[in-house]
């Protein structure tokens, strides 16, 4: 979750990695840091709690220069957020300064045994432990290369490391296992980085390192190996999105530009990959599976967090259209509770990055048991897209603010293509209705930029209840997931307290919070619930609650219940996620920025969570 950059070539370093670091700054920014090595074979170090601008604004840009160098933006897991704690770290011989995103699980059992040799720490990060540990090999070896390998065959646990040696002034040494990494390749430069947004400006060449892979880094280019000291070859990819896509390109937040952009990335995940003559619906990179699909016995569909919900409304479609069994789970879960797994089974994965530490996880668990493995993946490369048996990209381009808004719509579109594509093979929905929905497909960008045209009244709303401290959203059928993505949206930036529930699960529990205090936000499209909800409508209007309502655009009678109402195109029951999750990331977007909240780097949120 944190971020890191390191360069070695012949340019000055220290630009290349605070720019770097601004970009990965959604991984972490809690603190900030980095260590240079100058023309004189010294390595200087600079690290402050914070954001990397406060770093660059006080970091003396006359002394820090050199060409070889580590940078790093942190998310707290070991140690409070505070300068000591800052990364990089050193060992106590200021020999070994190491920058590392990750948990080293056993760094306790290894500090107690490092203390019994006479080390010293100053900080309270598993990260110091490692520099020491390397720094303890480096004593015996007297080879920096060696020492990183013995250490590293050592730790338990995960991590994305960078380092630089007092000793050895002329190299990098990184390494991976569960925390991404990867190494831009440049003319005469080479430039680590968690994350190709740090590279592109560059190059757009880059190589992933996979776990257990360490990788040496000098001005004339870098060598790979594994911790075991095999050598190995790993080959080089295209970055596949372009500098201006990770710009804000105007707009005051890249939430609010990710949102405007669904239009487009919406077609982008469907472009293709239906005829829409016939409503057949074909995506390619689940060929190799697709007869697995049709005679699986269940479906799992694992994820964390949004990507958990896209799961929720991929179930209510796949049971639904294709008449197969479905389950979710949460990937945090999965993989503790043993659950029974078998090779009939089909489990699909859903991560925005491809790098999430449980859905990774979780992915390990399902082929341990020799199920067939799906990912529904946005990043190119990731290290989920590389290690399921097959998969689609949502095509989504990078998504940078922290709460998911693109990403979740696209997942939702790649489920309902899956959806699509099982359907018509098994026969479990008329031709009709295939080209039925296959129309439909083609309206809803235009749908979605009608309502991205009408943000200034969903503006309007979120005025009018951003001091709110507690928000109710209800929905049913495919719309009970939208209500708890509006609601994890609302608090996730906000900061209020906010809640999903099914609408008819009101009455069991939530209802008592109601008074006249307590917006509650109906999610009520003209479908068959559509009586169902009014009459929660009505009982929560009973109790003096505000109510915000989520209707069709041409629903007049919604008026004489809803305090405020928020109007979204009708479409058909698959694709009513996608368009109704709109208006609520807008109210989401406007009640956190009109309350001063960082949108894009909320508190204690990182946007890819690489560490359990």
């Amino acid at each position: 979750m944190c971020g890191i950059v390191g360069y070695i070539g012949k340019k000055n370093s220290l630009p290349i990695i605070i720019e770097g670091l601004r970009r990965l700054e959604y991984r972490g920014y809690d603190s900030a840091g980095v260590s240079i090595i100058n023309d004189k074979a010294k390595v200087l170090n600079y690290k402050k709690v914070g954001r990397v601008g406060e770093m660059n604004d006080n970091i003396d840009k006359d002394i820090f220069q050199g060409s070889i160098g580590i940078g790093h933006t942190r998310w707290a897991t070991h140690g409070v957020p505070n300068d000591v704690n800052a990364h990089p770290h050193f060992d106590m011989d200021d020999n070994v300064v190491i920058v590392h995103n990750g948990i080293i699980e056993n760094y306790k059992q290894i500090k107690t045994k490092l203390l019994a040799e006479g080390f010293q720490f100053s900080s309270d990060t598993d990260t110091e432990v490692l520099a020491n540990l390397i720094n303890y090999y480096f004593r015996q070896t007297n080879d920096f290369e060696k020492s990183v390998r013995l250490a590293l065959n050592e730790v338990e646990g995960t991590y994305g490391l960078a380092c630089l040696c007092a000793k050895e002034p002329d190299k990098v040494i990184v390494a991976r296992n569960g925390s991404p990494l990867l190494l831009g390749v440049g003319i005469e430069e080479t430039i680590v980085s968690s994350d190709a947004s740090a590279v592109i400006n560059h190059t757009k060449n880059v190589v992933y390192l996979e776990d257990g892979d360490m990788a040496i880094l000098t001005k004339n280019g870098f060598k790979m190996k594994t911790i075991h000291d095999v050598k190995i070859y790993r080959e080089a990819h295209k970055i596949d999105f372009l500098l201006e896509d990770i710009e804000k390109s105007g707009y005051d937040h890249f939430m609010l530009k990710e949102i405007c952009e669904q239009p487009d990335t919406i077609q982008n995940t469907y472009r293709g990959r239906i005829n829409f003559d016939s409503g057949i619906a074909k995506l390619g990179g689940l060929d190799s599976v697709f007869d697995k699909m049709l005679n699986a016995k269940r479906f799992i569909i694992t994820a964390c967090g949004t990507a958990w919900h896209a799961g929720l409304v991929g179930e209510y479609m796949i049971e639904q259209f294709c008449r197969i069994p479905v389950e979710v789970e949460y990937a945090s879960e999965f993989r503790y509770r043993r659950p029974i797994i078998d090779e009939d089974d089909v489990v699909i994965l859903i991560s925005q990055s491809g790098e999430t530490a449980d859905t990774l996880a979780a992915l390990r668990e399902a082929k341990k048991f020799g199920a067939t493995t799906i990912g529904i993946v946005n990043v190119i490369g990731s290290t989920i897209a590389r290690e399921v048996d097959a998969g689609t990209y949502v095509h989504a381009g990078p998504e940078i603010g922290v709460a998911s808004t693109k990403a979740f719509t696209s997942q939702v579109m790649s489920l309902a293509l899956i959806t699509m594509m099982i359907a018509a093979e098994k026969n479990t929905i008329s031709k009709e209705s295939l080209i039925e929905i296959a129309t439909e497909l083609r309206n809803i960008p235009g749908k979605i930029k009608k309502m991205i045209d009408a943000k200034e009244d969903y503006k309007k709303v979120a005025d009018a209840f951003k001091n709110a401290n507690n928000v109710l959203y209800l929905g049913r059928g495919f719309n009970f997931p939208v209500a708890l993505e509006g609601a994890l949206k609302l608090k996730e930036i906000s900061y209020i307290h906010a809640e999903g529930y099914p609408a008819a699960e009101m009455k069991h529990g939530p209802i008592a919070l109601i008074d006249e205090n307590m917006p509650v936000v109906f999610i009520a499209p003209q479908d068959r619930t559509y009586d169902k909800i009014i009459s929660n409508i009505e009982e929560v209007k009973a109790r003096k609650g505000r109510i915000i309502a989520l209707a069709s655009d041409d629903d007049d009678n919604i008026n004489s219940y809803a305090d405020y109402v928020l109007r979204v195109p009708k479409t058909l029951a698959l694709f009513a996620p996608i368009l109704n999750v709109i208006p609520l990331q807008f109210l989401s977007y406007y009640v956190a920025a009109s309350r001063g909240c960082d949108v894009d780097q909320p508190r204690n949120l990182a946007k890819s969570v690489t560490v359990e």
